[in-house]
C-alpha cells in the first residue's frame, strides 16, 4: 500500500507544478487558462463543435460560449457552420489563434525536453508508453 501513496502524492506534486508552470507562462500573455486550452484542444484537433469541445474541456456548452465568445472578440476563434448539420456551429482557430497555439506548443515542447533531459532514450521511451496507457484510462 505504501507504494500507491508515493505515488498518489507523487503525481499530486506532478500535477501542481505542471499547472503552476501553466499559470505563470499564461499568466504574462493577457489570457485566462481555459481559453490557452481551448486553443490548445483546437490547434491538435482542427474545427469542433461547441458541444464535442465543451466536452471535451468538461464544461456545459453555455459556460463554453461565454469563453468563445470572448475569444471570437480577440480574434482568436471564429464560428462557421457545419457543412452537413445545418443546426451545428464549428468552432476554429482563426490565423491569431493558430500562431498563439504554435507557440504555446512550443513553450510545452521545450518543457518536455527540459524535465527529461535527465532521462535516457529507453526511459524516455517507457515513460511515453506509461503516460499513453494512463491516459487511456481517462
Amino acid at each position: 500500500m505504501k507504494d500507491i501513496e508515493q505515488l498518489n502524492h507523487t503525481i499530486i506534486e506532478f500535477y501542481e507544478k505542471l499547472s503552476s508552470w501553466e499559470q505563470s507562462v499564461v499568466r504574462d500573455k493577457g489570457f485566462t487558462l481555459p481559453q490557452v486550452h481551448i486553443v490548445e484542444i483546437l490547434g491538435v484537433h482542427g474545427a469542433m463543435r461547441m458541444k464535442e469541445l465543451a466536452d471535451k474541456i468538461g464544461v456545459t456548452t453555455g459556460t463554453l460560449t461565454v469563453q468563445v465568445d470572448k475569444m471570437v472578440k480577440s480574434e482568436l476563434l471564429q464560428r462557421r457552420p457545419h457543412e452537413s448539420d445545418r443546426r451545428s456551429i464549428l468552432v476554429e482557430l482563426t490565423e491569431k489563434g493558430t500562431a498563439m497555439y504554435h507557440e504555446h506548443d512550443d513553450l510545452h515542447l521545450a518543457l518536455t525536453q527540459d524535465i527529461t533531459a535527465g532521462l535516457d532514450e529507453d526511459e524516455r521511451s517507457n515513460l511515453l508508453k506509461y503516460l499513453v496507457k494512463i491516459n487511456q484510462e481517462f
